[in-house]
C-alpha cells in the first residue's frame, strides 16, 4: 500500500513540471498541457487527503469537478488558440495582443 507522502511527492512532482512548462514556454498549446499538469496534480492531492483521513467522497467529487472545470477549459483555449493560428499565423502567446477588439 503507497503512503500518503508517495501521492505527494507524485503530486509535487507533475505540480513543479506543469509549472516550468507554463513559466518557460511560449507556445500556446505547450502552456495550456502544463496547466493541466498542474490541475492533475491537485486532483491527486484531493483524492489522497480523501482517501487518508476522512473517507468520504468529498475528494473524489473535488477531483470530478476540477476534471470537468479543465475539460471545459481546454475546450475555450483551443478555440481561442485556432483563433489567434487564424489571425496570426502562429499560437504563441506573446502574440495574442493582435486579438484585441
Amino acid at each position: 500500500m503507497m503512503t500518503l507522502q508517495a501521492f505527494l511527492i507524485v503530486s509535487a512532482a507533475l505540480f513543479c513540471c506543469g509549472l516550468y512548462i507554463v513559466m518557460t514556454r511560449s507556445n500556446g498549446v505547450a502552456v495550456l498541457m502544463g496547466v493541466e499538469l498542474i490541475l492533475n496534480a491537485a486532483n491527486i492531492n484531493f483524492v489522497a487527503f480523501a482517501h487518508y483521513f476522512s473517507g468520504v467522497m468529498g475528494g473524489q467529487i473535488f477531483a470530478v469537478f476540477v476534471i470537468v472545470l479543465a475539460a471545459a477549459e481546454s475546450a475555450v483555449a483551443l478555440a481561442i488558440f485556432l483563433r489567434l493560428y487564424a489571425n496570426t499565423g502562429s499560437v504563441e502567446v506573446d502574440t495574442a495582443d493582435r486579438l484585441k477588439g
